[in-house]
């Protein structure tokens, strides 16, 4: 074995250009998927960290009569889970949320989360520091301490230890510190500080979903028993609560699945669209080694008539194939580390904390498997028409690397297959192109150019009167209003695109009164004066809110035309009555003096929801994100709209600034990414293809230069030698396009959830893709066909 390594290394310094080529080629192939890879053993293989993490499930409502598959929970339908199961070890429930956290310097906005005491428990992660929440401070007004993350206590407290026991102001109430929880946790998703929930039925009813809930199921118990105990009792709620609990059920899921979410189809897409462009990678390293042990006739019949067995020749080719791939892997992963710094850059959110892509030794074991599974594929075929060479022939040709006819077939037989692979990118990649496209052309239904939008936050302990809620919002618009270059400001509870609202039912006044449970749920926002103007959302009827709308003035709303093509389809909304929320709760009805346009709040794949806008001087909420229009740089107003802030509040941090265009962009930053990934991938498989066509036809010229000097001596016009050529490059590549087309048919249904506005079987798209890689495998033809024109007869007659 040594001893043919030390042979493959002396053979590499013979041919470095050959050597490089193949390289490069592996290390696309391995580096892709290596990188790809990385993604998924982040999201769907690393062990969470949490205790026995297959044990946790989360728990969720779901309204399937009313169309809602997942809701949030209830608190006292969670309570009553909590006391009412037997497969569960502990039940926990959380909040998400910001936290505005005053300690030394200015208040800063924290991630955290509202958390039932157990639910440390529950995920089997103790504080690193101090203790977890007690159940007497799980109670209202007894809800006085505070749990901070490690990175929020290294950042804002220095590490110190004597931070517990300290007191901080938290949404404008005094805290103590009493634990610190272990570096890299956050949860859920990246909350790094914790208060605890502090719930009952009074202040949060069963008509009150948005919080989530996690459990460990008992030793033993499998998903689906603990589903059929959770059924029994939800129906058992429902029957003591029909008034809230009609239609409602409980879904449980195992976290990994409910955390992988819908990450798991694209990645698993992604990882079989890398396996592709390695086998292409494999195929083409492949017809390498072919053309090169063509050309190593002489040096491997030599060998045989020295005594060298097929055996010892399969051996030495075949460990060249491993070399020359473990190298490539090695290069590979150079590559994929690169790789993988780009695809984290284009992801504007944060990651959850249990997404971690490091280049662990699970990624560097498949790195390794993969190169020397590739080694072995692409080295086999070579090595087994190699070890048995003609040595009549090879020797009597003197050298002339005339290629025996199975190694021709198996050359276009791996040209038929690496255009098949590379048209299934290629479709793949079409596809996404024109989904992202659509989307792209999507209307949102407001004008995102020149607007700036940042949130705010108000504290219930600071501000509990509406009225002073109210003052504080129109004071701030006011100075924002007469800011230099600033068109319009307003403020709007939950911005478009965010995929944030408040869901609430609906009842017209003169139609039926239905339940909860089969009551139409919609869309509810609070607005400022003049936000339809700020976000350039046209008013198809009636008029805007004025400043005469006010708290004490008859109640008002604006519908979107969604809501009134559904509820007044052949009338006209305008003066008619609704009221939101529950039908006993009795809320006071609202007059509708406005139509708005659509406007896409949960993304600009998702289809409009019915909605409806309230006045904020009406309503006046605490959180609030301020939209201003500007005739100037929307970035060049915030140092400004910081300083009105802050001068109306010291305490209230202006935080999540983005122009409009920018969440526009976030909103899509998912399906862009795919495509980006799908097109460079695919590119990638496109110049391997043409490459590995390039690459064979030119070897087929070189080893016909005798027979096209005779042709072109006995009067061939060059025409007829490129024709020539370029039939017997083409006939391959076309049996590989009509290959790769059925292939596609097939293969693109699985990417079906990825698209939006195009079907998987797009014709045009696949019309347009066969045509493009035949230009491309024409081009790849076409050249060393004309270079074949250009042989001198006499100096081709002279070489033989």
């Amino acid at each position: 074995m040594w001893h043919d390594l030390r042979y493959g290394l002396r053979s590499w310094r013979a041919r470095p250009g050959f050597i490089a080529l193949a390289l490069v080629t592996l290390a696309l192939g391995i580096g892709a998927n290596s990188t790809i890879f990385s993604f998924v053993n982040g999201i769907l293989l690393r062990p969470l960290p949490y205790e026995r993490p297959e044990e946790l499930v989360l728990l969720d409502e779901t309204a399937p009569k009313r169309g809602i598959p997942r809701m949030g929970v209830s608190f006292p339908n969670f309570a009553d889970w909590r006391e009412q199961n037997t497969v569960f070890t502990g039940v926990a429930a959380f909040g998400g949320g910001g936290f505005t956290l005053a300690a030394e310097g200015e208040p800063e906005r924290v991630a955290g989360s509202g958390i039932s005491h157990g639910t440390f428990e529950v995920l089997g992660v103790p504080p690193a520091l101090g203790r977890n929440f007690s159940p007497d401070e799980d109670r209202p007004d007894q809800d006085t301490v505070v749990i901070l993350g490690h990175g929020l206590w290294q950042r804002r407290f220095g590490g110190d230890r004597g931070v517990l026991g300290r007191t901080l102001t938290v949404n404008g109430r005094a805290r103590t510190v009493i634990g610190v929880m272990p570096p890299g946790f956050k949860f859920p998703e990246v909350a790094e500080l914790w208060v605890p929930l502090a719930l009952d039925e009074k202040r949060w009813t069963r008509n009150d979903h948005g919080l989530g809930a996690i459990a460990r199921l008992r030793p033993g118990v499998a998903l689906a028993q603990a589903q059929a105990e959770i059924d029994v009792i939800a129906r058992r709620i429902e029957a003591g609560h029909p008034v809230t609990n009609e239609g409602m059920g409980v879904v449980l899921t195992g976290l990994r699945q409910g955390l992988a979410g819908d990450y798991r189809q694209a990645l698993l897409v992604l990882l079989g669209v890398v396996g592709f462009v390695l086998l292409i990678s494999c195929v083409n390293v492949a017809n390498l080694l072919l053309a090169r042990a063509s050309a190593r006739q002489r040096e491997i019949a030599i060998r045989v008539a020295l005594g060298a067995g097929p055996r010892r020749i399969f051996r030495q080719l075949l460990t060249e194939s491993v070399m020359l791939a473990v190298a490539g892997g090695a290069l590979g992963l150079v590559f994929a580390w690169w790789g993988l710094d780009l695809l984290l850059a284009a992801i504007p959110d944060e990651l959850p904390f249990w997404m971690n892509f490091a280049m662990d030794g699970r990624v560097l074991g498949f790195t390794a498997g993969v190169a020397l599974l590739t080694g072995l594929v692409f080295g086999l075929a070579p090595a087994l028409q190699s070890a048995r060479p003609d040595l009549n022939d090879a020797l009597k040709e003197g050298g002339r690397g005339t290629e025996a006819g199975g190694r021709s077939r198996l050359r276009r037989l791996l040209i038929v297959a690496e255009v098949a692979l590379a048209l299934v990118l290629l479709v793949g990649a079409g596809l996404m192109m024109r989904s992202f496209l659509h989307l792209r052309q999507v209307d949102p239904g407001l004008r995102p150019e020149g607007v700036l939008t940042a949130q705010v936050a108000l504290q219930q302990s600071q501000y509990p009167e509406p009225a002073r809620r109210g003052a504080f919002y129109r004071e701030l618009l006011a100075e924002l209003r007469a800011l230099p270059g600033v068109e319009s400001a307003s403020a709007i509870s939950n911005l478009p695109l965010s995929g944030s609202g408040w869901g609430r039912s609906l009842t017209v006044e003169g139609r039926p009164v239905l339940s909860v449970g089969q009551a139409p749920m919609i869309n509810h926002c609070v607005i400022g004066t003049d936000y339809f103007r700020a976000m350039g959302i046209p008013l198809l009827a009636g008029r805007d809110f004025t400043d005469a709308d006010a708290d004490g003035a008859v109640l008002v709303t604006i519908i979107n035309e969604t809501l009134a093509r559904e509820f007044f389809p052949n009338e006209d909304p305008l003066g008619k009555r609704v009221r939101f929320g529950p039908p006993e709760d009795n809320e006071p009805w609202h007059t509708i003096v406005g139509v708005a346009k659509d406007v896409r709040h949960d993304g600009l794949d998702a289809g409009t929801r019915r909605g409806i806008y309230v006045a904020h001087p009406q309503k006046p909420v605490g959180g609030m994100t301020l939209v201003l229009r500007a005739a100037v740089d929307p970035s060049s107003l915030v140092p400004a709209v910081r300083a009105k802030v802050l001068g109306l509040d010291r305490q209230v941090p202006l935080t999540n600034v983005r122009s409009m265009e920018q969440v526009v962009a976030r909103s899509v930053w998912q399906p862009r990414l795919y495509t980006a990934l799908f097109g460079v991938f695919a590119a990638v498989a496109v110049i391997l293809a043409a490459g590995g066509i390039y690459g064979v036809i030119s070897y087929a010229v070189e080893q016909r230069t005798h027979e096209i000097g005779i042709r072109l001596a006995l009067g061939a016009r060059p025409r007829d030698v490129v024709s020539l050529v370029v039939r017997q490059g083409m006939l391959p590549a076309l049996v590989g396009i009509g290959i790769g087309l059925g292939g596609a048919l097939l293969l693109t249904r699985l990417m079906a959830s990825l698209l939006y506005s195009v079907g998987a079987t797009d014709p045009l798209t696949f019309a347009g893709v066969a045509l493009l890689l035949a230009g491309v495998a024409l081009l790849a033809c076409y050249v060393p066909a004309r270079r074949a024109t250009r042989v001198d007869p006499v100096v081709a007659l002279r070489n033989e």
